[in-house]
């Protein structure tokens, strides 16, 4: 046990940093409390953690003068079979250094790469305050919280970290703006289902050949996206509005799309979805999955047909971008309390707009200019991104109704 100043009870106020550790029971916590309010001690910070009924017990506390808490505190841990220890702190500075999260991500983490992590964050000059585990299923990912370094540098680390291991790391600045995040807005195709719905309607059309070569032209920069969208569309003038049925029979959500869904709206986030694709698509997307607002490109049909055509403004980077605006300020929302997440470079635009901006499954140019990526297949992981944990996830699961997004 440390040392203690004999003027932490006889001549002068002390913060004094308290730890606890051992078996977990019920009333340690209040029979800790319990004796600081009796010696009116202040109580400046206090963390509990339990891992596998063992405890840790952390209190910075004020001790006031001429009153002898130590003595009493040694006792309560005795009677308790407890170890504790007492440390006196000079100086609090360290409270002020700017603080930083980073989060794990992956399938499996493994002790090397938290080491890695840890090591990338000691080169950026961070200190590691707390580690918290988020999850287990359907991905492992850790948080951790990070004291003082440069935001920068540390990033820069954690990517060099990330790119020798099979994990995903990202970094945000903490604070209220993390944990206020309300309005999360996602692309569709490949994001937050697993097709491109403009192939889905080609195959019913039989021109997926067609489509795919525009498509490929598109992505080697000789069109950009708003004239290879209405190429495409052509290509399926005279399609039945029955075949658009058969195609949605064929839609598949991306992993763990519901239960992302379902848990941002039992936290009370608004949601929104905009697409490159069609709202014949994105309107059931959005009544399934009981979605705030949906934005994405209408098709011109008359007399149950396809005729080729787009009705009204393409729904390009720019278009997403704005869309993102105009539905925050619908909701009174802050920009810096929305998130935006996508794989495409038609995601751009929002993706930096947004407060953050997620890549999801992403190609490298995405990765490079978000916020940060992941790669992991389970769309629900991004809700660790967000300080949610699976405890929190299988809460709000708990007390779903049978009725609410039906399994598909």
């Amino acid at each position: 046990m440390n040392d203690v100043s004999e003027a932490t009870a006889s001549e002068r106020p002390e913060t004094v940093l308290v730890q606890i550790t051992g078996e977990d029971r019920p009333g340690i916590s209040a029979g800790l409390l319990g004796i600081l309010a009796r010696v009116d001690a202040t109580v400046e910070d206090m963390e509990q953690v339990v891992i596998r009924g063992r405890l840790t017990l952390g209190a910075l506390v004020v001790l006031p003068a001429g009153r002898d808490a130590v003595k009493e505190l040694l006792l309560f841990a005795w009677e308790q079979k407890l170890h504790i220890d007492f440390e006196v702190i000079s100086d609090g500075a360290s409270s002020l250094q700017p603080a930083h999260v980073v989060t794990v991500v992956a399938s499996t983490i493994t002790a090397a790469d938290l080491r890695l992590v840890a090591d990338a964050i000691a080169a950026g000059g961070g200190n590691i305050d707390r580690i918290v585990r988020l999850s287990r299923f359907p991905v492992m990912s850790y948080e951790f919280v990070v004291k003082g370094g440069e935001f920068g540098t540390i990033r820069s680390s954690l990517l060099l970290a990330a790119s020798t291991a099979a994990i995903d790391v990202a970094i945000q600045p903490e604070g209220l703006g993390r944990r206020a995040k309300r309005l999360v807005v996602l692309d569709v195709d490949s994001t937050l289902v697993q097709n491109e719905v403009i192939d889905l309607l080609a195959a019913e059309a039989g021109v997926v050949d067609e489509v795919s070569a525009i498509t490929e032209e598109a992505m080697r920069g000789g069109l950009d996206f708003e004239k290879s969208l209405i190429k495409r569309v052509r290509l399926l003038k005279g399609l039945p509005v029955s075949a658009v049925d058969s195609a949605w029979k064929k839609l598949e959500y991306t992993p763990g799309a519901r239960t992302f869904m379902r848990t941002l709206q039992r936290l009370g986030f608004t949601t929104a979805i905009v697409s490159g694709g069609f709202t014949v698509f994105t309107d059931r997307i959005s009544d399934e999955l009981g979605i705030d607002y949906s934005h994405a490109n209408e098709l011109e049909i008359v007399d149950g047909h396809l005729t080729g055509n787009v009705v009204g403004p393409i729904v390009d980077r720019a278009q997403k971008a704005r869309i993102l605006r105009s539905v925050a300020e619908a909701e009174d929302i802050p920009l810096e309390q929305t998130v935006a997440i996508g794989d495409g470079a038609n995601d751009l635009d929002m993706l930096e707009l947004a407060g953050l901006g997620i890549a999801f499954n992403a190609k490298p140019v995405v990765q490079a200019a978000a916020d940060t990526s992941l790669s992991v297949p389970y769309l629900d992981a991004i809700l660790f991104l967000l300080g949610i944990t699976r405890e929190e996830v299988e809460a709000a699961d708990s007390t779903a109704t049978a009725t609410e997004l039906p399994a598909r």
